[in-house]
């Protein structure tokens, strides 16, 4: 264990996360422009971003089975491999024949290396600081909001310069190879669940715990709030603010802060209290944005930015220190239940999207001949002017799972006040 330097280890571990975070916010911020490059309808462009989110769980899922087979450090040479190629893919999507097609693997890829990611480094972190699991997991979160502000400004910037989309997205190589280098160098642990001397078969019994089956159905709601929102936002609200993408960059920007001082918050209202009132603020946040306009959408996105600041870290922390038996598997397959969830959300509401617009158009219009109208033209304005009415039309739809995860929260809290949390016997790694 001496050999094992856990500083260098959960640096690299940020490093990883924080590529999976700028493929988040890139293509947040260039979503749009590659729908109106390549002629790709809302429902299409839902298909590509959805296609990050269940190659994510198929990753995690995976991932979280046999990290103690194969050990983290495996894995996570995975997932440099995958970032690669899917950064590559999507830079010359546009040399293929079927930009879509090229752009739906390319996605696909980086949703795999994300959750590869994902399955690693969560028992990484959590067996690095088994004395301290949720702080550090919103230490090692922070970096997952951090990359998008890094994402998202880096795309109104090099926007603002002229400076196409390729470039952006060719940024990531960087800290991919950066963190691709570090762990092919380094030491790993093995998990905190093996060092405990847990058996795989305690470890998929613990997953049959009705607590543990509550948390899955409760993380459907927190990752959709989270992370639909914040994928979709730019689109969303394009027509309603002329800088949508900032409303991303606060939001964000409030996520890592937040996360960045989460053990005083943690400690003084324990896990479950954070989820009550994360819900609360994402309630607030959301309606705000989908009831108002102009500066009020800034303080909208700053009060959703402090409401899911905490969902993710925090429902992993939650798991691993009140379900340690569940082991990797139990925080992976919360990881993946969720982004599967908004996987299948993205779709739909994709979908529904254009079924908005359409209903606002001239009926039995091709929606298409619009998009491809030239601007100022009257299809045009016309088709602003329905994108107007119907993005704050899907962040009102989207409102009604916070409200219901306040409710569910605050049995949580109840239920959990008193209860002792389980420990497992692991030695700390200095």
């Amino acid at each position: 264990m001496s050999a094992i330097n856990r500083n260098k280890l959960f640096i690299a571990s940020c490093l990883s996360l924080l590529v999976t975070s700028l493929s988040f916010g890139i293509r947040a911020g260039i979503l749009g422009t590659l729908g109106d490059q390549f002629h790709l309808d809302k429902a299409q462009l839902g298909t590509i971003a959805a296609t990050a989110f269940w190659g994510f769980p198929l990753a995690v899922i995976f991932g979280g089975i046999v990290v103690d087979i194969i050990g983290m450090k495996r894995l996570l040479i995975m997932a440099f491999v995958f970032h690669l190629a899917g950064i590559i893919l999507t830079i010359f999507a546009g040399q293929f024949s079927s930009p879509y097609a090229a752009l739906f693997t390319s996605t696909l890829l980086i949703g795999l290396a994300n959750g590869t990611v994902e399955a690693a480094c969560n028992p990484l972190v959590v067996s690095l600081y088994p004395e301290d699991k949720t702080t550090k997991l919103n230490h090692f979160h922070l970096w997952f909001p951090g990359g998008i502000v890094i994402g998202t400004l880096l795309v109104f910037l090099l926007n603002k310069i002229n400076i196409g989309w390729q470039v952006q997205v060719g940024l990531m190589i960087i800290p991919t190879l950066l963190y691709g280098f570090l762990f092919s160098k380094l030491k790993f642990p093995v998990t905190e669940r093996v060092s405990s001397g847990v058996s795989t078969g305690q470890m998929y019994k613990s997953l049959l715990n009705p607590l543990f089956i509550i948390m899955i159905i409760l993380m459907f709601g927190t990752a959709i709030t989270e992370l639909f929102t914040g994928q979709w936002i730019d689109v969303l609200l394009k027509n309603v603010s002329d800088n949508a993408i900032l409303l991303l960059t606060i939001e964000t920007g409030v996520m890592v802060i937040g996360r960045g001082f989460a053990e005083p918050v943690v400690h003084r209202f324990s896990p479950t209290g954070v989820l009550l009132l994360s819900a609360i603020f994402s309630a607030l946040g959301l309606y705000l944005l989908g009831h108002t306009s102009g500066y009020m959408l800034f303080i909208g996105a700053l009060f959703f930015g402090i409401g899911v600041c905490y969902f993710w870290p925090c429902m992993l922390g939650f798991v691993s220190e009140n379900l340690p038996k569940t082991g990797a598997v139990g925080i992976n397959l919360l990881g993946g239940a969720g982004m599967f969830a908004v996987s299948v959300y993205t779709i739909f509401m994709g979908s529904h999207y254009d079924q908005l617009l359409s209903s606002r158009l001239t009926p039995g219009s091709n929606l298409k001949d619009y998009m491809e109208a030239p601007p100022g033209s009257e299809m045009a304005n016309a088709l602003d002017e329905a994108k107007k009415a119907a993005g704050p039309e899907i962040i009102n739809t989207t409102l009604i799972i916070p409200l219901i995860l306040i409710v569910a929260f605050t049995i949580l809290f109840f239920y959990m006040r008193g209860r002792k949390k389980p420990t497992l016997q692991t030695s700390v790694i200095a």
